[in-house]
């Protein structure tokens, strides 16, 4: 976990969806054992770990999980609003997690990626499904790296000009 005063990881890199802000949050680690929940006061589904079922587990893209079970998700309303998009089982249970839209602030952005090349929003997976993370991205995220440099610079120069 990233620790830095007045940095919080979530605030760099948006690792929990936008409609999650008001939920308690922590991130993952290697061996959680997660469950896919719908989080009350929200209109998203996302993971909580087992024994924490109201504080949402936010991963780093590039988390890899295994499921339990292969994975079933509910439809979704298609680009024309008219139709619900197909709901189904991905005959899979490795999943690596992404972030889609991302210049889209008021969409949903958490999704799992198959070895199929299928995209599911977290939200569309259907409640209760247990999965483990397996691993951890190797190395931070671009975002982090930049957000960490800029935030080690500030300190660097607040230190300098407090030596003044």
């Amino acid at each position: 976990m990233i620790e830095s005063p007045g940095l919080s990881i979530k605030g760099v890199l948006g690792m929990c969806d936008y409609s999650l802000h008001g939920v308690a949050t922590r991130p993952a680690k290697v061996g959680d054992k997660l469950k896919t929940v719908q989080f009350g006061n929200s209109i998203t589904r996302g993971f909580a770990a087992i024994e924490q079922p109201n504080v949402a587990v936010c991963l780093l893209p590039g988390t890899e999980l295994a499921f339990d079970k292969e994975v079933e998700f509910e439809g979704g309303l298609s680009l024309l609003l008219v139709n619900w998009s197909d709901a189904g089982r991905i005959d899979e249970k490795l999943a690596r997690f992404r972030q889609v839209n991302k210049g889209k602030p008021y969409v949903h952005h958490d999704a799992l990626e198959f070895s199929d090349g299928k995209v599911i929003l977290l939200t569309r997976l259907r409640e209760g499904q247990t999965a483990t993370v397996l691993q951890l991205p190797a190395s931070p995220q671009k975002e982090t790296r930049d957000a960490l440099h800029d935030t080690a610079e500030h300190r660097s120069v607040e230190k300098i000009a407090g030596a003044m």
